[in-house]
């Protein structure tokens, strides 16, 4: 099953459980907006990987993304993928777009997020996230065709993103295939061309930096 953010029971996962894609459980629920005259976020964190005082800091970031005369109203907005890739631990990162299409729960694919979207997305991504929660997320972001499994075309766009898009940091056709074929012969367990969420976790489990670079803190 995939990892839970929130309850102790797993829940089906909104795209199903097959090839670790489900939805995780939320990390947030309820609460009116902390603005002026109201009250704080108030609200059953349960097995969050947030603390109290980031999930506050969660919503003030997030509120600062509305328009001023709708930050009120934060639990009940979305906001646009372009207004989330502002934020400066965002910007930068080459898995950005990605991050924010597999957070997002909006139904038209746009990569808008909800509040509690946003939670789930800095849960995922915090410090204190488990290794299971952070390599099931990482698979999901490097699966660009949400297809439930690592291809050639999903590792060539991973080797990119991580390579840049100049000439000159570009690898060759020969360089990117043969860097592809040395990821599958290490990984690909069941010799099928393609990685599979275990065969991921198999190997994440083996790279002691992984949770310690997989993080995004505000």
């Amino acid at each position: 099953m995939p990892p839970r953010l929130q309850s102790k029971q797993h829940r089906p996962g909104r795209q199903g459980e097959e090839g670790g894609r489900g939805r995780p459980g939320r990390a947030f629920r309820g609460g009116a907006a902390g603005a002026a005259g109201r009250r704080a976020p108030a609200a059953s964190y349960e097995l969050t990987f947030l603390s109290k005082p980031e999930i506050l800091l969660a919503h003030r970031r997030f509120s600062e993304l509305l328009p001023k005369e709708r930050r009120e109203r934060a639990f009940e907005e979305r906001v646009p993928k372009s207004q989330v890739l502002l934020l400066p631990e965002l910007r930068a990162n080459p898995f950005r777009d990605r991050i924010c299409q597999v957070f997002s729960t909006a139904d038209n694919g746009e990569g808008s997020l909800s509040f509690e979207d946003f939670l789930d997305l800095l849960s995922a991504f915090s410090d204190s996230a488990t290794l299971e929660v952070k390599s099931h997320y990482a698979f999901r972001i490097f699966d660009f065709d949400d297809d439930g499994t690592l291809d050639k075309k999903d590792l060539e766009n991973l080797v990119n993103c991580l390579t840049g898009e100049g000439e000159e940091s570009r690898l060759s056709s020969v360089e990117m295939d043969q860097l592809i074929q040395n990821i599958l012969e290490e990984s690909d367990i069941d010799k099928d061309e393609t990685i599979n969420l275990s065969e991921f976790q198999h190997i994440i489990s083996r790279s002691p930096d992984f949770t310690s670079s997989f993080k995004i803190v505000l």
